[in-house]
């Protein structure tokens, strides 16, 4: 069993072109196996760095938190 490490927080861009955060989480079932649990937030932001100045601000998140496609 591979242990692979997700980032948790993803920015990406959606098919309109607005920004958008995606909150991950990594679970462990009872055999041990990890899933990742994916939450999309609703609000959009107009760059990239709005979105990690938001994801700092409301989940306290730091440098090297943030993924992107």
């Amino acid at each position: 069993m591979t242990d692979t490490v997700t980032k948790p927080f993803l920015i990406a861009k959606d098919e309109q072109g607005q920004v958008r955060l995606t909150l991950c989480e990594t679970r462990r079932n009872s055999q041990g196996y990890p899933w990742v649990v994916r939450t999309l937030l609703e609000q959009s932001f107009a760059t990239a760095a709005a979105a990690r100045a938001f994801a700092t601000a409301e989940y306290g998140a730091k440098p090297g938190e943030f993924a992107s496609r």
